[in-house]
């Protein structure tokens, strides 16, 4: 079955988070037509096992779940459920992992390593990938190294895209919590204004980003949503401030917390006021192994992918395997079409069938 038809059909069913029943039974009976183990390592989690009676193994992971958007346009293959989509491109993803499966069956020359084909869920919510590593199956299996790719917008159709180091940012959830006293306004001295000490927080935080690291560093932490207060005519008693960071280093991340939280220590000594930050955990970096880049451009050669100058800002749990074994993250081009996220992404299906080659050559490489 060619990788269009997988993806179209994928991308009919389209599932959330962990629950992905319909997804599951399509690849296994997908796989099922193959002399490959399909078994569960984790919840929500399908990987197909190629055994060819080698010490090491070469892994492609895909992700499988979707997004809470309700598909526009009048697509023949649209979702068939209502209030998700497929908008973030796993559909060809998944297609393309398993038209390397069907590569591999297909294959006259014998596997030169074994292969894992690891189909992943929770990637758009808490990071399957970690579940994936914990599960011990990459160790269990040999797994050396691993391979993935990433539909991106915005890159010329059918190109290949990647860069040694830092491909993808570490993200973190932050919540910052200012608490006062509540007085109305005409005796605002006997209150304490969370919502001006806030926002004076707020300006300092900018100001330290902006002035405290490298220009060339590149690093986002912005705030997009503000809660204050109850009526318009009394002090402030509570504050909040939700936004995002998102950095390219563990070092940088430690530093910008230690920063925020020595900020807001500032704040409550100066106003009397109590200021809480919180970080989520988020995923770390995608950091493709440099020696492992380089082997794959001798490699391909003339096929090589492009260099990409600088990272993308947006995160990945793609990361939690390269913290286990090397591994290189890719994007695919998907031309000018809408963003990822989006209620009417959509991409010309052939230019999965690059993505189809290159993980095909990469099954050689050692």
């Amino acid at each position: 079955m060619p990788v269009i038809q997988y993806r179209r059909d994928l991308h009919q069913i389209p599932e959330l988070d962990r629950d992905l029943p319909e997804t599951i039974d399509y690849l296994q009976k997908a796989l099922s037509r193959h002399r490959c183990r399909v078994f569960s390592p984790a919840e929500g989690a399908l990987c197909a096992w190629f055994d060819a009676g080698k010490e090491n193994t070469v892994a492609f992971r895909a992700d499988m779940d979707a997004l809470p958007v309700e598909e526009t346009g009048e697509s023949p293959f649209r979702s068939r459920h209502l209030g998700r989509m497929h908008a973030c491109g796993h559909d060809g993803h998944m297609a393309m992992v398993l038209a390397l499966a069907d590569a591999i069956e297909a294959r006259r020359e014998p596997l030169r390593q074994n292969v894992l084909l690891i189909f992943q869920p929770a990637e758009e919510t808490t990071g399957g990938a970690k579940d994936i590593c914990d599960s011990g199956v990459l160790t269990e299996y040999g797994v050396r190294r691993i391979f993935g790719i990433h539909l991106w917008p915005g890159l010329p159709e059918g190109t290949i895209w990647t860069r040694p180091g830092a491909l993808m940012a570490k993200n973190s959830e932050v919540d910052l919590r200012i608490t006062g006293r509540s007085a109305h306004i005409t005796r605002a001295d006997q209150g304490l204004d969370a919502l001006w000490w806030g926002t004076e927080w707020l300006r300092r935080i900018y100001a330290m980003v902006d002035g405290e690291l490298p220009a060339s560093e590149l690093r986002v932490l912005r705030f997009g949503q503000m809660e204050s207060g109850t009526v318009r005519n009394a002090v402030s008693a509570q504050t909040v401030l939700r936004g995002s960071l998102r950095v390219f280093s563990m070092d940088t991340f430690s530093f910008l917390c230690r920063r925020v939280r020595e900020l807001g220590e500032d704040i409550a000594r100066e106003s009397g006021c109590t200021a809480e930050a919180c970080f989520s955990a988020g995923y770390p970096p995608v950091w493709n192994d440099e020696g492992l880049v380089e082997a794959v451009c001798r490699h391909l050669g003339e096929r090589a992918p492009s260099l990409l100058d600088e990272p993308a800002l947006t995160a990945e749990d793609f990361s939690f395997y390269q913290q286990q074994v090397p591994g290189v993250f890719f994007f695919l081009g998907a031309g000018d079409v809408p963003p990822l996220h989006a209620a009417d992404f959509h991409f010309d299906e052939r230019i999965l069938e690059r993505g189809v080659d290159l993980y095909q050559e990469l099954v050689d490489l050692l």
